[in-house]
């Protein structure tokens, strides 16, 4: 019994050490694999790093130049006299798109497709320009209203069929308060391409009468009472003429055509003062002033 177990140790011994050995040079193969992969790649990640860490030197160095030459925009608008909406604006979209040109050129250092990347900034753009028509309609219409300047804030306009002040001018609406004091908020892609006519642009306004007397009443008295009428109001302005002039003949009466200059805050007060004068003092002189009359006549056969 002995004997047999002193000569069968040596044998497992053997097997086992050579499987040890075996197992012992496979993880060592495997090491080794492992360390040579390692050694192939590590100068491409050291690389990889390396642009990356440059590429982000790049990004903050662009964001540092583009916004000095966003502020040197920003002087140049005001020295412009640019409004302030307008510059704004403007500086924004530029700024949009020097951050939008410095991505796509960081990304052509780090190996991207730029050109793929541009093709998706494209299409995106026509997607949403696309389901914004109207917006965009406005926009631009804001833009170009606050760059062109028909109108500004308090001016009096007539368009799109409304009259008022404009109160407010939004990149997408126009906010205008009527005479009876009703907000009325037009769009600025319509109004950017109506007929527009800004009441109180000029500092001075014209008031135009148009008076009708009898072909019996003596046209210089009339002229001289209309003359008095336009002295003796301070608001009328002195250094335009008054015109008096015969404006046309009309089938019950001669028409009088009547000038008068005022500054524009004035224009309606002086209108309606200077009506109910011409009223008073045509009573007051006995100067009629005719109407459409009818006649019936009434035949019997009796």
């Amino acid at each position: 019994m002995f004997v047999t177990l002193s000569e069968e140790m040596p044998e497992a011994i053997d097997e086992t050490a050579e499987q040890i050995s075996k197992e012992v040079d496979k993880v060592s193969n495997n090491v080794a694999y492992w360390l040579n992969y390692a050694k192939s790649r590590i100068p491409g990640v050291i690389t990889y790093i390396l642009m990356v860490i440059v590429a982000l030197v790049i990004f903050f160095i662009g964001k540092k130049i583009i916004k000095l030459f966003i502020k040197i925009i920003k002087k140049s608008f005001s020295r412009t006299n640019l409004d302030e909406g307008v510059s704004r604006f403007l500086a924004s979209v530029i700024n949009i798109i020097l951050h939008i040109l410095l991505i796509i050129l960081i990304a052509g250092f780090l190996g991207l497709e730029t050109t793929s990347l541009a093709a998706l900034v494209g299409s995106a753009g026509l997607a949403i320009g696309l389901s914004l028509q109207g917006s965009l309609a406005n926009f631009a219409g804001g833009v170009l209203i606050l760059i062109l300047k028909p109108f500004t804030l308090n001016d009096y306009i007539v368009a799109e069929g409304v009259e008022g002040t404009v109160t407010h001018i939004d990149i997408f609406y126009t906010r205008i308060l009527t005479v009876d004091n009703k907000l009325v908020v037009i769009p600025n892609g319509k109004l950017s391409n109506a007929v527009i006519t800004n009441v109180t642009n000029e500092p001075v306004r014209m008031i135009e009468f148009s008076i009708g007397i009898r072909y019996e009443e003596d046209i210089d008295r009339v002229r001289d009472i209309l003359k008095k009428l336009a002295d003796d109001n301070s608001m009328v302005l002195n250094d335009r003429k008054a015109d008096i002039f015969v404006d046309s003949f009309g089938a019950s009466a001669v028409m009088i055509g009547f000038r008068i200059w005022v500054e524009k805050e004035n224009y309606w007060r002086v209108k309606w003062d200077m009506q109910e004068n011409i009223k008073k003092e045509f009573d007051k002189c006995g100067i009629s002033i005719p109407f459409d009359q009818l006649d019936v006549n009434i035949h019997s056969n009796d």
